[in-house]
């Protein structure tokens, strides 16, 4: 009853399903994509460079990643300089302060992290694929697109299926970590989502109560959308969890 009489209750709604749903909209295709990709490239050695070079940020703490982002970002940064040295603006722009650039910079410096180690499993899909189809295709006059297409993507959906339902099911939660690295009171009014909102009321206010009921009523909403997601996708795809 406190949550939902709360005030700050629509905008905290409001901006968990819009960072959540923008991310799923980028951030799920990219992976499917660099593996598509990747597995293009003949040279063993080449794919294993850029495999290390994409693999290698999931590694790195948000904490560490987040300051290396807020450095670049500050007045005086690295993307500040490169921008005015191409001419594209005139002074520094504070990025963290403004809250128009919050959610761009969330959802490119999730795709910088985890585009690489996201691509492992859709890697391993395709590599379970039937080399004869591709044989078949060559034959047929097929060139690497039409097979990507024609026989990657459909012998690889049930997988793609099932890590949607997953990314669906979780749209009430955001990446925590991330979040309050990069938020401050600046930017407040996009950055305040479910998560950040449990951990003001359970820790910084110790409100235990209210924090645990916020997370039950979440967890309640996560597992309707996988039910429901896991139906849509069985009755249009044929793939479920279940």
């Amino acid at each position: 009853i406190n949550f939902f009489s709360d005030g700050s209750l629509a905008r905290v709604i409001r901006n968990t399903l819009t960072l959540s749903i923008l991310s799923l909209a980028i951030t799920f295709p990219i992976p499917i994509i660099f593996a598509l990709l990747l597995n293009e490239i003949r040279s063993s050695r080449i794919k294993r460079t850029i495999q290390t070079f994409t693999y290698f940020p999931h590694f790195i703490s948000w904490v560490v990643l987040g300051g290396i982002v807020l450095n670049w970002l500050s007045e005086g940064g690295m993307i500040n300089d490169i921008l005015i040295s191409l001419g594209i603006i005139e002074k520094d722009i504070i990025f963290m302060a403004e809250p128009k650039f919050f959610y761009p910079i969330v959802i490119l410096t999730s795709v910088w992290k985890e585009t690489g180690w996201s691509a492992i499993i859709y890697l391993a899909a395709i590599t379970g694929v039937d080399t004869e189809l591709y044989e078949a295709a060559t034959i047929d006059g097929a060139g690497r697109l039409k097979k990507a297409w024609h026989i990657t993507l459909p012998s690889i959906k049930p997988t793609v299926v099932l890590l949607l339902i997953f990314a669906i099911a979780y749209l009430f939660s955001n990446n925590f970590d991330q979040i309050l690295v990069l938020r401050n009171p600046l930017n407040q009014e996009v950055s305040d989502v479910i998560d950040i909102y449990v951990y003001r009321q359970g820790i910084q206010e110790m409100r235990y109560s209210m924090a645990t009921a916020i997370g039950l009523f979440k967890s309640v909403i996560n597992i309707i959308l996988l039910v429901s997601a896991n139906w849509f996708a069985r009755k249009l795809t044929g793939t479920s969890l279940y």
